[in-house]
């Protein structure tokens, strides 16, 4: 079952911001339910991983993609180096 409504729209939106992207990045153009490329499967893990880490919080939002991509398509694994004094 594909899900559909405003809701979705919104949810996608944060998507986008998260990663600094477009629907284009994971869906195929005209026809969105399709799941022909691989990055929207690794978005289905990714969202798992953080509906389950958030699930450790009694349902408090606590992470989401915002919070290691950063507005990037790769997720940040470390800060960046601070300038020597």
């Amino acid at each position: 079952k594909v899900a559909t409504g405003p809701e979705v729209g919104q949810i996608m939106r944060t998507f986008t911001a998260g990663l600094g992207v477009q629907c284009g990045y994971c869906h195929e153009a005209g026809n969105y339910a399709s799941d022909s490329n691989p990055k929207k499967d690794i978005a289905r893990h990714m969202i798992a991983m953080t509906q389950t880490i958030n699930g450790n919080f009694e349902s408090k939002l606590r992470v989401s993609c915002y919070t290691c991509h950063r507005g990037e398509p790769e997720p940040k694994t470390a800060p960046e180096p601070k300038p020597a004094p």
